[in-house]
């Protein structure tokens, strides 16, 4: 059996890439499709792939201006030669489902949110002049809604994005949570120390809500350390006081040892899954989470962390004074426990099971 593998863009490294690299592990002899690909960012992960990219891959630019091509993403997607493949799995959280294949092909589509920048958070959306931006919107919500329509199966990286797929696709999905790495974290974790710092790991986009928690933290006037790029660092920036540092992009050896050492994580907005903070409870850290989307199936308030209800500095500030006053009742054993779920073992296990069990059923 003939497969490939399709992402939407192996641009940078977050978490769907995280995703993506752990379904080559399982299928290596795979071929790679991707709309754009930046070989210095991905190139170590994918050294031995053979991986096809668009003719958007030539455009001028379009490595760093790629959300100005979302019109012609539709076209790109539909461009891939696929017409050799027995089975096809595209992790997508935007263009990367929008397929055209064979009949007798399968295509299996590991979603991560149905595209949220179309559904969700369309007003963040910077693509340009209000009635071209409506335009535009409009014709991609029309194609992506027709695309959910050619994928043969779904499956959601959380009951949360699964009901997202119900909502807008109106399609059935299997819930396989992500991998996340439990080997890169030691097993002997003592009583958690107070440390002198609170920690956010993400990518510094407007959606993740992270100017809330830097104005908590100003008013707080507690230390706040930030790891992560994107194109809202200059503006998060701006906002911080002296107790917010930024240290940009770190290597995961260097995430982990300052996730060892903080006092707890902070995940302040709303996303399908969240695997930063899974990564901080392996560590035997109390995360501090927005109470939605994926992350209220993975925290344990009272256990492994704790809530706050509203995208207000007030309502984090208070989850704040909480994993304070708490810090000594957490067990970074029982945290970890927790977390263990979501090993790369399980979801292996699950990815080849359904995998099997289409093929068998078709």
């Amino acid at each position: 059996m003939k497969i490939a593998l399709v992402h939407d863009y192996l641009i940078r490294f977050g978490g769907a890439e995280r995703v993506f690299l752990n379904l080559y592990k399982i299928f290596p002899k795979a071929e790679i499709f991707t709309i754009l690909y930046n070989k210095d960012k991905m190139g170590k992960y994918l050294s031995d792939a053979k991986i096809h990219t668009s003719f958007l891959q030539n455009f001028p630019f379009s490595l760093k201006h790629y959300r100005w091509l979302a019109p012609l993403m539709p076209t790109a997607v539909e461009s891939f030669d696929l017409r050799n493949f027995d089975l096809i799995i595209s992790s997508s959280s935007s263009f990367a489902k929008g397929l055209i294949i064979r009949p007798n092909t399968i295509h299996i589509c590991y979603c991560h949110n149905p595209a949220r920048f179309l559904w969700d958070y369309a007003s963040q959306y910077d693509g340009g002049p209000a009635f071209f931006k409506k335009l535009l919107f409009h014709y991609l919500r029309i194609w992506d809604r027709s695309a959910a329509d050619r994928v043969d199966y779904f499956i959601a990286n959380s009951k949360t994005t699964a009901g997202r797929i119900k909502k807008f696709y109106n399609r059935d999905a299997k819930v396989i949570y992500p991998p996340v790495n439990v080997g890169t974290v030691p097993k002997a974790l003592g009583t958690v120390p107070n440390q002198e710092y609170f920690l956010i790991v993400s990518q510094l986009t407007p959606y993740k809500r992270i100017d809330l928690a830097i104005d908590a933290f100003n008013k707080l006037e507690l230390p706040l350390i930030i790891i992560g790029q994107g194109r809202d660092r200059k503006r998060l920036q701006k906002m911080a006081k002296q107790n917010v540092r930024f240290l940009g992009w770190r290597s995961d050896k260097v995430v982990r040892e300052y996730i060892q050492n903080c006092t707890a994580f902070v995940f302040s907005g709303e996303d399908d899954f969240g695997i930063a903070p899974v990564e901080a409870m392996l560590a035997g850290k109390p995360v501090l989470a927005y109470r939605k989307g994926g992350v209220t199936e993975t925290v344990i308030e009272g256990i492994t962390g704790e809530f706050f209800d509203d995208l207000v500095v007030e309502s984090l500030a208070d989850g704040v004074r909480r994993i304070n006053m708490n810090i000594h009742n957490y067990s970074p054993l029982v945290i970890r426990k927790v977390a263990e779920k979501f090993s790369q073992e399980k979801f292996e296990k699950a990815i080849k099971e359904f995998v099997i069990d289409v093929i068998e059923n078709r």
